[in-house]
């Protein structure tokens, strides 16, 4: 298994997809609770949602789980929403808040999993990041993500169908942020929010840095959009997925065609 899939495009646009990937070693799988085998967790089938969508476009992927090490997570440690229930680095709870691992994992563990996968996954970022912004002139990362809608342990309620995280408008031009809202806003049947419980993770945050030429939004799709039910066996549902899909075309195409205007922006 390789850690990290590329595909190259010579558009203006990468799809990060650090959620999608469902690899667990022997030996990490040993350690885990039972339950938590099932890796409820992933962003299922994401990676097939936005297959296709457009033409020239890049994407990386993280086949690893997050289970395994978490790709949208700060290296270091350090927490990505204090005061609020989250996961970690390597994660010691699910989303429900229920213990992940029979035997947790050591530091030197953690440590060899961050060389082994989650550094391998940011250098193949970053490198295609550097070369569309070489063929550009600017870059927009389009971090992928989807959730259960209902999660008590994560968020009161119902979470909105598109959420859009830009951390309050930091990580890239308002422009970008405005073609997304708009979009979202139109699409009929769909709920929208910014910046709101998900206001984008550590990768959004940490390549999203306009004034050097590098844009990052996240969008958090609530799975419920696309597929039959959010829990197993997490079947895709090809009548939600073909409604939504253009709508996700629209955002990316809208936003390769700004692209020639964030030169120098931020």
């Amino acid at each position: 298994m390789t850690p990290v899939s590329v595909t190259q495009g010579t558009g203006p646009i990468v799809l990060g997809l650090p959620h999608s990937g469902t690899f667990v070693p022997d030996d990490v799988k040993g350690a885990l609770c039972e339950n938590e085998r099932k890796l409820a967790d992933t962003d299922w089938h994401i990676d097939r949602l936005y297959d296709g969508l457009m033409p020239d476009i890049t994407t990386v992927k993280a086949n690893f789980h997050r289970y395994v090490i978490d790709a949208n997570r700060d290296p270091t440690g350090v927490g990505l929403y204090p005061g609020q229930n989250t996961t970690t680095l390597v994660p010691t709870t699910d989303f429900d808040g229920l213990d992940i691992w029979e035997t947790p994992p050591t530091d030197a563990q953690i440590d060899a999993r961050r060389i082994a996968f989650h550094a391998l996954y940011h250098a193949a970022l970053r490198a295609e990041l550097t070369r569309v912004q070489g063929l550009h002139g600017s870059a927009i990362l389009f971090d992928c993500h989807s959730i259960r809608a209902n999660i008590p342990f994560l968020f009161d309620g119902t979470l909105p169908d598109f959420n859009i995280g830009t951390y309050m408008g930091v990580t890239c031009a308002p422009a970008i942020a405005t073609a997304a809202t708009g979009i979202c806003n139109s699409a009929a049947g769909y709920t929208t929010t910014v910046n709101g419980r998900f206001k984008g993770g550590w990768t959004t945050r940490h390549y999203g840095q306009p004034a050097s030429g590098i844009h990052a939004i996240q969008l958090e799709l609530a799975q419920s959009t696309y597929l039959q039910d959010e829990a197993a066996p997490w079947t895709y549902d090809h009548a939600k997925a073909d409604r939504l899909r253009p709508h996700l075309t629209e955002i990316l195409t809208a936003l390769a065609e700004l692209t020639p205007t964030l030169r120098g922006t931020s």
